[in-house]
């Protein structure tokens, strides 16, 4: 449900739909990026670490 205009603060005013479909696929964008980061660092590190990290005295 999309707020009426005199419930939005000074300024602000409802999206339409094209700008909430743009806001949508960017914000879908920058998730797939930060999780491909994620991803990427976290094999970066274990290949940093090397096979040994798995054959290390308790």
């Amino acid at each position: 449900m999309r707020p009426a205009v005199s419930d939005l603060p000074d300024g602000l005013r409802p999206l339409t739909p094209e700008e909430a479909q743009t806001r949508r696929k960017r914000s879908l964008a920058i998730a797939l990026t930060l999780g491909a980061l994620v991803i990427l660092f976290f094999v970066l590190t274990i290949a940093k670490l090397g096979p040994q990290v798995l054959q290390r005295p308790l």
